[in-house]
């Protein structure tokens, strides 16, 4: 019984990370990212913080905004109009998920799309669509580089992707399309499921439901991107595909925690620096 190739995310992302950081030291320039955080959710302090700490290891000038979490829509867009014309500011992110009185799409709709580093703007996603250059999402991205350390060539293959959200469903398929890959985009209303799985040379689980892509729904010899991050009752970590499973099954497969997650940070970095070249 073969054993699955673990994708080291936390490796990929350190390489990554140190060539954004040589790129960041050329510019005439300091990149500059700022970050708005409204409110005390706990998980979204956590992300911030991680991401201010990669910002000083990559050489990039971190500017933190924290607003209280009844802030009004209108203060929320002048801190945004206010970055935007910035000029230390080369990438502005926004933290999600925002109280519910504030409306994120007309929040992402008011950053400038040469700024938008979380690639969420309608303009960024366009171009993503038509093959144009742009800023695109930071999670999607890094899934890209964790499947092409396992297989430089997926021209051909057949990619299926479970999810549909804008910030990585969506953005996935068009990067795995743009790669010639054949693409199913599945979600919670399709059908037959499991069949659809087992035929995906290459399988990317981003649905929030922890270990629900079961050991008999994987092709032999599948690359496996585990997006998702769900806590059990017992505080164990464990992403949407059954890991021990799929293991035996798969030919390379993303560990969580240390898979996904560590390629989005390094990503939002390079995305910075890229902002910062334009």
């Amino acid at each position: 019984m073969s054993i699955a190739q673990l994708i080291d995310g936390k490796a990929i992302a350190a390489s990554l990370r140190e060539r954004v950081a040589q790129a960041a030291a050329t510019l005439p320039e300091k990149p500059g990212l700022a970050v708005i955080l409204v409110g005390d959710d706990p998980a979204s302090h956590v992300y911030v913080r991680n991401k201010i700490t990669a910002c000083e290891k990559t050489g990039i000038q971190s500017f933190e905004h924290r607003l209280s979490a009844n802030v009004s829509a209108q203060d929320l867009l002048a801190q945004i109009h206010i970055l935007n014309a910035d000029k230390r500011v080369h990438g502005i992110l926004l933290q999600l998920p925002l109280p519910s009185h504030l409306d994120p799409n007309t929040m992402v709709l008011a950053i400038d799309p040469a700024k938008d580093v979380d690639g969420l703007h309608p303009l960024n996603a366009g171009r993503l669509v038509a093959g144009l250059p742009g800023l695109f999402p930071c999670t999607p991205e890094g899934s890209m580089l964790l499947i092409r350390s396992v297989e430089k060539n997926i021209a051909g293959l057949h990619a299926v992707v479970l999810g549909r959200s804008l910030l990585f469903g969506k953005p996935m398929a068009q990067m795995l399309l743009a790669a010639d890959c054949t693409v199913t985009q599945c979600h919670s209303k399709t059908k037959n499921l499991a069949e659809i799985c087992r035929s995906a040379d290459i399988l990317v689980a981003a649905i929030g439901r922890p270990e629900f892509v079961k050991g008999d729904w994987f092709k032999p010899g599948a690359i496996i991107i585990d997006v998702g991050i769900n806590r059990l009752n017992d505080d164990r970590l464990v992403g949407d595909v059954d890991f021990a499973a799929a293991s035996k099954v798969a030919r390379a497969i993303t560990p969580v925690p240390g898979g996904v997650g560590p390629m989005t940070i390094a990503c939002l970095m390079a995305n910075t620096v890229k902002a910062a070249s334009l």
